[in-house]
């Protein structure tokens, strides 16, 4: 076996776990030489989406592939914040043309539009959903005040509730925020 098919296969791999994506980064703590996956993209295995990250083209599409590539484009520490969470879960009817992505330091990357960024403090809680670090929905849900009508947030946090994506403390302090 050549040893481009083996990186190839380690770099599938690794995407299998990542909606698709692999990072040179990732890439390398597994083994691939960096030089090796434009390589890979030149032959028709990778995509280059953007620096330092690619997709392998053939992993079929997920209803996540859209915030995973936004949250690595975004860098380490990026977490999905806002009205991306209720997205991901269909919460709050909610449909955002960007998909807004929390940052605890500065981003240089030229970014597309379908990302917005947000500066955020470094004590803002995080959690995962889906394999894609998030703000946890009820902090979520209370971040949207003002934004989105209380109706939707109260209808959002019952379904929430409903999918057990809330506690019994989360469910009492959206709807006790919420009434404030």
């Amino acid at each position: 076996m050549s040893a481009a098919v083996k990186y190839r296969e380690i770099v599938r791999e690794i995407a299998l776990d990542h909606y698709g994506y692999v990072t040179t980064k990732e890439a390398i703590e597994a083994g691939v030489p960096a030089v090796e996956l434009p390589k890979l993209a030149a032959r028709g295995g990778l995509e280059n989406v953007a620096y330092g990250l690619y997709r392998v083209p053939d992993i079929p599409p997920t209803a996540y592939d859209q915030f995973a590539e936004a949250l690595l484009r975004a860098g380490e520490g990026a977490h999905l914040h806002g009205e991306s969470v209720l997205a991901l879960f269909g919460l709050a009817d909610v449909n955002p043309r960007q998909i807004k992505v929390a940052v605890r330091r500065r981003v240089r990357a030229q970014l597309p539009p379908f990302i917005e960024l947000t500066q955020v403090k470094d004590e803002a809680r995080t959690t995962f959903y889906e394999g894609l670090t998030a703000q946890p929905i009820a902090d979520a849900i209370l971040e949207c005040r003002g934004r989105i009508e209380t109706e939707r947030l109260l209808e959002a946090a019952k379904q929430a509730r409903g999918e057990g994506l809330l506690t019994t403390t989360e469910w009492q302090r959206v709807r006790k925020g919420l009434r404030s």
